[in-house]
């Protein structure tokens, strides 16, 4: 059984089809990635499965049980936590602040001080930044700290969205180290990235999405091979 399973998901905006019936799953302890141009529906994807957007159709299974009507806040408790588009952490709030919301939904203080622990382990810059405002951190530092924010939540789905963005090459290749290093602890990554070559290198599977539905599918080195994937989104023949 899949641990997400998306199946004929539809969504509109204002009557403009966003999503037109897309289909894949993704199994435990997978990295999957979505490749596609920009407004291909990407970032609807990841939104609709988070709650943050209204379904028109379709479904949503999370480890068996349908999701697909249920709020945001149930589906970060349940398991499934994004890291957005742009980081959009909190500039006036420290690193720890920062981390701190991410555990907002829970209660359990002890297990809280240990995944912050677990995060600056992870992220050692952070910790020497612990309470250095977010707003003065370097682009690739705020990225680590949406992932670390994320993962207070202690999901086993990390959704992330566009995380290379706006990032220098060195640091790029940092946050797919970080990426590769999560997924070997066991940690399930649906990845969406418009760096379609550092997003099939890592990727088990993937998927193509061009103006709202699946044209392609395959493992990320099957479709790196594709010439209609070099073509189109490695910019080689």
């Amino acid at each position: 059984m899949s641990l997400l399973k998306v199946t004929d998901l539809k969504v509109s905006y204002g009557g403009i089809d966003a999503l037109r019936g897309i289909s894949f799953d993704v199994e435990e302890g997978e990295i999957v990635t979505l490749i596609g141009a920009n407004g291909a529906g990407k970032s609807t994807t990841l939104r609709a499965i988070s709650g943050l957007v209204k379904t028109s159709g379709g479904s949503i299974f999370y480890d068996g049980r349908d999701i697909t009507s249920l709020g945001t806040q149930r589906i970060v408790s349940d398991g499934i936590a994004l890291v957005p588009e742009g980081r959009r952490v909190f500039d006036n709030l420290t690193v720890k602040e920062n981390l701190s919301i991410g555990a907002y939904l829970r209660k359990d203080k002890a297990e809280i001080a240990e995944d912050m622990e677990h995060v600056f382990t992870l992220f050692p810059r952070l910790k020497e930044r612990e309470w250095q405002l977010a707003g003065t951190l370097s682009g690739g530092e705020q990225q680590m700290l949406a992932v670390g924010r994320a993962m207070m939540t202690r999901p086993r789905i990390l959704m992330m969205d566009e995380p290379s963005l706006g990032l220098a090459p060195l640091v790029v290749k940092e946050i797919f180290n970080i990426i590769k290093m999560l997924n070997e602890t066991g940690m399930t990554i649906l990845l969406i990235e418009q760096n379609a070559n550092a997003a099939l290198r890592c990727a088990h599977k993937a998927y193509v999405l061009e103006t709202g539905r699946i044209t392609m599918s395959g493992t990320g080195v099957e479709l790196m091979q594709d010439p209609r994937v070099k073509d189109a989104y490695l910019g080689t023949k």
